[in-house]
C-alpha cells in the first residue's frame, strides 16, 4: 500500500512547477532535517521547478542548518504543499498552508488528523527523516541525493531516535542511516554542532539535576517556570530539551519536563518513557504523539500536579505487574 502512496507522491511532485515544503511549529531536528533535506533533493533533481521551504517558526539551536524562504500569498496559487512531521493541521508552521492547490502529508505520528489530499503516515517509523530517506532510496535512480541533503536527513534520524536508542529503531532504520552515510554525510561537523556544549549549558544541566523531583514509584520530572527560563536565557525549545537530561535515571521509566509558556497561558509538557506507553496519558491532557514520546498541555499548576499523580499511578501499576525493568 505504502509503495503505491510513495509512487503517487513522486508522480504528484512531477506534475507541479511550484512546490512549498513546511513542518510543525517549534521545529526540532527531525522537522528541520526532513524539510531541509527534501528541499535539497527536489532542487537538485528538478532545477526547473520552484522549490521553497516556508516556516513561521524558528529553532535557535538549529540555526546552523540555514534559513527558510518567504513567499507572498499569490505564490500558493496552483502550488503543491508538502507538510512533513506534523500530525495535525493546527501545528503546521505556515499560516498560508490552506492556500495551496494540493497538500501532501508525510508523517510518523499516530494518525489523528488526515488533513492531506495525499497522506503517507507510518507511525512505526523512528523519525520523519527515516521516511524521507526511504523515499529517496525507493527512487534512487530518479532522485538526486547530495551529501548536503543526506546530512540533513541523517541529522533528523539521529536526533529523533535519541542517537538510535528510542522505540521504533529497527534494522531498516540502520540500513537507511547507512545509506545516508554512504552519500557523504559530514557527521563530525554535524555532531559538533548538535552536541558540543558551552559552559551555560552545563550549568543548566546542573540546575536540572539539583531540582528534579521523583515520585514514589519513580516518575522523574522538572518544572521550568518562567523565572528559571529567564535566569538561564532559554528559548522555549531549549527549555523543552531538558527532558533529555532525565532519561537515564535508574528506575524512572517515565519522565517529563514541564515548561511555562506564559505567552499562551499554559504549561507545555514533554513526556518520555521506556517499556510502557504514555500516549494515552498525554491524550488525557490535551496532547498525544508516540507510544513512548509524547507532548501534552496543562493550564495550571493544579492540573500539572494531577498529571504527575496519574503518571505515578501508571508507573506503579506497571512495576507491580511486570518484571525485568531496571
Amino acid at each position: 500500500m505504502n509503495e503505491q502512496v510513495k509512487q503517487t507522491i513522486l508522480d504528484t511532485i512531477e506534475q507541479y512547477r511550484t512546490i512549498i515544503i513546511s513542518r510543525h511549529i517549534r521545529p526540532d531536528g527531525d522537522a528541520v532535517g526532513s524539510t531541509m533535506g527534501l528541499r535539497h533533493v527536489l532542487r537538485d533533481t528538478y532545477p526547473e521547478k520552484n522549490i521553497y521551504l516556508v516556516d513561521d517558526d524558528f529553532a535557535d539551536y538549529l540555526a546552523f542548518c540555514g534559513g527558510e524562504d518567504t513567499l507572498p500569498e499569490e505564490a500558493y496559487k496552483g502550488a503543491l504543499l508538502i507538510v512533513i512531521d506534523t500530525g495535525t493541521r493546527k501545528r503546521i508552521s505556515n499560516h498560508n498552508y490552506a492556500l495551496a492547490e494540493k497538500i501532501i502529508k508525510i508523517d510518523h505520528h499516530i494518525e489523528a488528523d488526515p488533513y492531506g489530499d495525499i497522506n503517507w503516515v507510518e507511525d512505526f517509523r523512528s523519525s520523519a527523516c527515516e521516511m524521507i530517506a526511504d523515499f529517496c532510496m525507493t527512487f534512487r535512480g530518479k532522485l538526486t541525493l547530495s551529501p548536503t541533503a543526506a546530512t540533513y536527513i541523517y541529522m533528523g534520524m539521529v536526533t529523533d531516535s535519541g542517537r538510535f536508542r528510542f522505540e521504533g529503531v529497527t534494522g531498516e532504520t540502520m540500513r537507511l542511516a547507512g545509506s545516508m552515510l554512504e552519500c557523504g554525510v559530514d557527521y563530525e561537523t554535524l555532531f559538533s554542532n548538535l552536541y558540543a556544549e558551552d559552559l551555560a549549558s552545563l550549568r543548566l544541566k546542573s540546575y536540572v539535576y539539583d531540582n528534579l523531583r521523583i515520585t514514589e514509584h519513580g516518575f522523574a520530572y522538572i518544572y521550568m517556570d518562567t523565572a528559571v527560563q529567564e535566569k538561564f536565557g532559554l528559548t522555549f525549545e531549549q527549555a523543552c530539551s531538558v527532558v533529555g537530561e532525565l532519561s537515564d535515571i535508574r528506575g524512572s521509566l517515565i519522565w517529563a519536563a514541564f515548561i511555562d509558556n506564559a505567552a499562551e497561558n499554559q504549561i507545555r509538557v514533554r513526556l518520555r518513557s521506556r517499556f510502557l506507553g504514555i500516549n494515552d496519558l498525554a491524550k488525557q491532557y490535551h496532547g498525544g504523539g508516540h507510544n513512548m514520546a509524547a507532548g501534552a498541555t496543562v493550564y495550571s499548576v493544579e492540573e500539572m500536579e494531577r498529571l504527575i499523580a496519574d503518571a505515578d499511578v501508571l508507573l506503579g501499576e506497571y512495576k507491580s505487574t511486570h518484571k525485568g525493568w531496571l
